[in-house]
């Protein structure tokens, strides 16, 4: 393998020269973008759900294609077979997005059960597939109290790990039980405009990595590892 001056610890042959000729779009682009938005609760009367129906709303109205995940009958991670219908139709949504919007109320000081189960059901591969990589996220939380940031700070870290993007724009809810009305809608208020805000971003990042995302997230350690399989395989026949 050819080495590069002052870098002997790369292959060149592995090294990709970024550029903007390659950032061009690639694919079926004709369809309305893929959101797919998961909430963290059960209740009936649940504010991380009412928050995600009006994330969907204005997500629809930009042109998006939503579909949103309801949890109940989920089973526990480990408590029930992949080939459970519910698992089996949470990974396909997985696969189907192009972008995500995770919603959680806060429970103590943390992401609630409801939620970590969805996420953790997801596997970082499904054969020769990636369920979330690629994938735009954007992150909201809702809080029984005053206003708290740990909810939608887990979830960044979580994303992060499930090799998502994750768009900078966030958006928290506190006291939700007094800005949503009997109906579910939410009241207008600046946390309102705020969730307009980040649905606003999750849809323009979206449209940007369309078409892009095999190449944005092509790494060079893993073209190493596999031209090294290559080469050791080829070893392994002689």
């Amino acid at each position: 393998m050819s080495k590069i001056p002052g870098l002997p610890n790369i292959h060149a042959e592995q090294l990709d020269m970024p550029g903007m000729d390659k950032l061009a779009q690639v694919g079926d682009l004709t369809h309305p973008p893929r959101i797919l938005l998961l909430y963290g609760s059960l209740r009936e009367r649940s504010f991380s759900r009412f928050l995600t129906w009006e994330a969907a709303r204005i997500l629809e109205y930009f042109g998006a294609e939503v579909k949103i995940f309801d949890p109940m009958a989920l089973p526990m991670v480990g408590s029930a077979p992949e080939t459970h219908p519910k698992v089996v139709e949470l990974r396909e949504l997985f696969l189907w997005s192009e972008g995500q919007v995770w919603c959680s109320p806060e429970r103590h000081g943390a992401i609630t059960a409801v939620m970590k189960n969805q996420i953790d059901w997801v596997p970082l591969e499904q054969g020769a597939l990636r369920p979330s990589q690629g994938r735009t996220l954007a992150l909201m939380q809702v809080c029984g109290g005053s206003q708290s940031f740990n909810v939608v700070n887990t979830m960044r870290l979580l994303g992060r790990w499930m090799r998502m993007f994750t768009i900078p724009n966030q958006s928290s809810v506190p006291m939700a039980y007094k800005e949503f009305d009997e109906e579910g809608r939410m009241r207008p208020s600046a946390y309102y405009d705020r969730v307009v805000d980040v649905m606003e971003e999750l849809f323009k990042v979206t449209l940007l990595m369309r078409g892009r995302t095999d190449y944005l997230t092509d790494r060079y350690s893993e073209r190493s590892e596999k031209a090294l399989e290559a080469i050791n395989k080829q070893i392994d026949r002689l």
